[in-house]
């Protein structure tokens, strides 16, 4: 290995094929406007990201006999520097290009991959590596551009002193960039390395940390042309300080998803951490929470012990400052949540065998403690031996029960949510389960993505109930996990066709067979999805 001084912006572009060896650089400096990037290693890939487009050098003789030669041939001093300045303004051209391409993006995942995506094009490069840094310290799971999951996992097993993200990680000297013209053939490469580089076909590599001055090293990224190669100097540069954008944007990144993944782990804190399995009844729940910074509410789900050796279930949900609050208030609702079940918990113990009296109870305490909020649930008292279920709910979906010869709705009482009126009241229903039948309680959330409408999501997530295999009506865990795939399903159909009515490709959905419908299908979800299983053995 060996080190070289930082590139000077006046030096002029090295082709690919040159110098072998790996190069470990000092921390560059600015110098001058950034050069334009020049001719890369071999001819783009396809699929290759928009902006590896590989020019002649800026500069070139034009060609004897042809009016802007001299009458020896070569270039007059004045075209040679309007082509350079062509040059770098085209490369400042696709720097901000692509910088704005970065600053668009939303949430980590995405910005990671416009990193890989644009440092791919902008060095010319084939494929792409990124880690990292987890909160611990060590590297993050590895995210490539052009390579596959077993690709990736095989270059997971490097060790750590061969491995150049390693290096490019470093607390201390950290070197500004890592190079190598041909990984199988470098012997300043790790033997592992170059074992895998002649396995995965890699050649020459470039590398580059993203770090800033208040965060250290944040992430390192490796690029890999398909032979050997070397990026031209001008792209190098152009890689830089790319890099020096991207590093202060991914921190914040990195900061707002260490937030949400707190703050999710404390929500999910508030439910229940395990389901009792009680003789006769076996459980199942799933959720999957809107993040934090969507919802417009909180939902909780619940399956209590009581002393007489029956059970509780519950969902329901809180929804923000009282009706329409939006997503501002939704931390506010996840703490709510967490005290209205814990309420519940207490109110179910005492008189848990009535379900009325219990939300009864509840809507109550949510008026006298949680004025501006409101709530939906449904309550269900289970006697597993007998299969007896007392259930009531407080303007929340009705449960579906799941037996041999399909599924049906157990219809509640029209009633308001909890909070909503002076006094709330509702009448409550009884049932006899058959034995292998399965109770689902679920809340709105997972109704909405199946329809358009409360009303046609709830009668296809019955039917996507009835039409589930027999062995997976028969298990609680794989019925769960059927629905939430059948729910994904139908949302993902239900968004295609209205981008397909959005781009006016389909006149059959236009208003008027004039002017598409503008798509609304992609606004992220603002609902939890929450659903609660129990069959009875």
């Amino acid at each position: 290995m060996t080190e070289s001084p930082p590139p000077s912006a006046s030096s002029e572009p090295a082709e690919p094929g040159g110098t072998s060896g790996l190069s470990v650089l000092d921390p560059p400096g600015f110098h001058g406007a950034a050069p334009a990037p020049a001719a890369g290693a071999g001819q783009p890939s396809p699929g290759r990201p928009e902006g590896t487009d590989r020019r002649p050098e800026d500069g070139a003789a034009p060609a004897p006999g042809t009016p802007d030669a001299a009458p020896d041939g070569t270039a007059p001093a004045s075209t040679g520097a309007q082509d350079r300045l062509a040059g770098r303004l085209s490369d400042f051209a696709s720097l901000h290009e692509h910088t704005e391409r970065l600053a668009r993006a939303r949430g980590l995942g995405a910005t990671l991959d416009a990193v890989l995506a644009s440092g791919t094009a902008l060095l010319g490069a084939d494929r792409a590596l990124l880690v990292t840094v987890l909160p611990g310290g060590g590297p993050s799971q590895p995210l490539g551009l052009g390579l596959d999951r077993a690709s990736l996992g095989a270059l997971e097993t490097v060790p750590a002193d061969q491995s150049l993200l390693a290096r490019l990680l470093r607390e201390h000297d950290r070197p500004a960039e890592v190079r190598s013209h041909d990984l199988a053939e470098d012997p300043a490469i790790g033997a592992r390395l170059r074992e895998l580089a002649g396995q995965l076909g890699l050649g020459g590599c470039y590398g580059l940390p993203l770090a800033t001055e208040e965060d250290g090293p944040l992430a390192a990224a490796l690029w890999f042309y398909d032979g050997p190669a070397d990026p031209t100097d001008r792209r190098r540069e152009l890689a830089r300080r790319y890099s020096e954008v991207a590093a202060p944007l991914l921190a914040k990144q990195l900061d707002a998803e260490k937030v949400r993944r707190t703050t999710e782990a404390l929500r999910r804190g508030l439910l229940p951490d395990r389901l009792p399995q009680p003789a006769g009844l076996r459980l199942a729940a799933r959720l999957v929470p809107a993040g934090l910074d969507r919802s417009c509410g909180s939902d909780w789900y619940d399956a209590i012990p009581l002393p007489d050796g029956t059970v509780g279930l519950t969902v329901g949900s809180v929804s923000g400052d009282g009706p329409g609050a939006g997503p501002g208030s939704a931390p506010g609702a996840a703490a709510a949540m967490g005290r209205v079940r814990a309420a519940l918990r207490a109110y179910a113990v005492l008189e848990g065998e009535d379900p009325v009296s219990v939300l009864g109870d509840l809507e109550l305490l949510l008026k006298t403690t949680e004025p501006t909020r409101s709530a939906t649930a449904v309550y269900a008292w289970v006697e597993p031996e007998e299969r007896r279920v007392t259930l009531a709910g407080a303007g929340h979906c009705p449960p579906v029960l799941v037996t041999r010869y399909g599924a049906e709705f157990v219809e509640t009482s029209l009633s308001a949510p909890l909070g909503m009126l002076s006094c709330w009241e509702a009448p409550g229903v009884e049932f006899t389960a058959e034995r292998g039948d399965t109770l689902i309680l679920y809340t709105e959330g997972l109704a909405r993505r199946f329809g358009q409408t409360l009303h046609s999501g709830q009668a296809d997530l019955r039917r996507a109930a009835a039409d589930a295999p027999r062995d997976v009506r028969t298990d609680p865990e794989r019925l769960c996990a059927h629905l939430l795939a059948a729910a994904a399903e139908r949302d993902a159909d239900r968004r295609q066709r209205a981008d397909r009515r959005a781009a006016g490709q389909d006149p059959a959905d236009r208003d008027g067979g004039s002017s598409p419908r503008r798509s609304t299908a992609q606004a992220p979800a603002t609902d939890d999805l929450m659903l609660l299983a129990a069959r009875f053995e």
